[in-house]
């Protein structure tokens, strides 16, 4: 009996253990933020389209896109994920935050309470990124407009509801290893890497996941289920029926202008996302068509 006792105490210490929070980072190196970079990294990574607090009709336009109050909710199988507040105000927002604090959670999933965030927010691909983007983006915001409007609280069905157990899912799913392996001496494919993997987190809609909500990278961006709603989000490697014969330049100009080879226009969810690329330079918009274009090719039917 007393064995027993012993080992449900080591199986809960140990259980404890593994899903507490990440340790993060308490330094950082030496860097000038450059607000000018920090708005590029803003757009690449789509910031506005789900934190911009939405209206009463249609999507944020124009301005309205810099009021980053959150307040947007994402229905999905595991509940409703509410997306928070990351302006400057001191109170509602993340104007109090430090470098450190900011750091820790778009790399580490660690808030500067010490809880892990859910990976609705997706640091695992933010994780990619370097430092001194993840700076500079957070020298862009800091110059934006405080929203007072407050964060609110998740609605997610159990287990989901328990937070302690994020902390096991990152460490088995926080990685910052390339997903890809590209031309170390080709700076187009590097770029379009760190696009598409870290800051774009182009994966987290167009790769399918597991049980348990992560990637699966051996079917990266082949497609997978829309994860706030009715239909699919498609596949986007060169093996997809409807891309497979775009080229580079193709791709370029649909991040551009919105418009495929045939004339058709973009559509869905992809029209926010269209017009953050459009806001990109020529030769991001062109890293990122010769990454997509270097992936492995996954047909529809895989």
């Amino acid at each position: 009996m007393r064995l027993a006792v012993i080992l449900v105490f080591v199986l809960l210490a140990a259980g404890w253990l593994l899903t507490s929070p990440g340790s993060g980072t308490d330094s950082l190196p030496s860097h000038t933020p450059d607000p000018e970079n920090g708005e590029a990294v803003f757009w690449a990574g789509g910031c506005a389209s789900c934190h911009a607090t939405p209206v009463a009709e249609g999507r944020p336009q124009g301005n309205d896109k810099l009021l980053l109050g959150g307040g947007l909710e994402l229905e999905t199988v595991y509940g409703v994920f509410r997306v928070p507040n990351i302006s400057p105000h001191p109170d509602a927002g993340i104007g109090a935050w430090s470098d450190v604090d900011f750091v820790n959670a778009m790399q580490h999933g660690i808030s500067p309470a010490g809880f892990s965030y859910y990976p609705s927010f997706p640091y695992t691909s933010y994780a990619r990124m370097t430092v001194q983007d993840v700076l500079d983006l957070k020298a862009y915001l800091d110059a934006l407009p405080a929203v007072a409007s407050p964060s609110v609280q998740h609605a997610l069905g159990f287990p989901w509801s328990v937070r302690r157990g994020v902390g096991l899912w990152q460490r088995l799913y926080l990685d910052t290893a390339p997903i890809i392996g590209v031309a170390e001496d080709n700076a187009a494919l590097q770029r379009g890497r760190a696009l598409v993997e870290g800051v774009g987190h182009c994966g987290e809609c167009h790769t399918p996941r597991n049980a348990l909500g992560a990637m699966n990278s051996d079917r990266w961006l082949a497609g997978a289920s829309n994860p706030d709603g009715p239909g699919r989000i498609p596949n986007i490697t060169p093996g997809a029926a409807d891309i497979a014969d775009w080229s580079e330049s193709d791709l370029a100009y649909y991040f551009e202008s919105g418009f495929t080879p045939d004339w058709d226009t973009v559509g869905g969810s992809m029209v926010a996302v269209q017009e953050n690329l459009a806001r990109l330079s020529d030769a991001d918009r062109r890293a990122i068509a010769a990454y997509l274009k270097a992936v492995p090719a996954i047909s529809e039917q895989e």
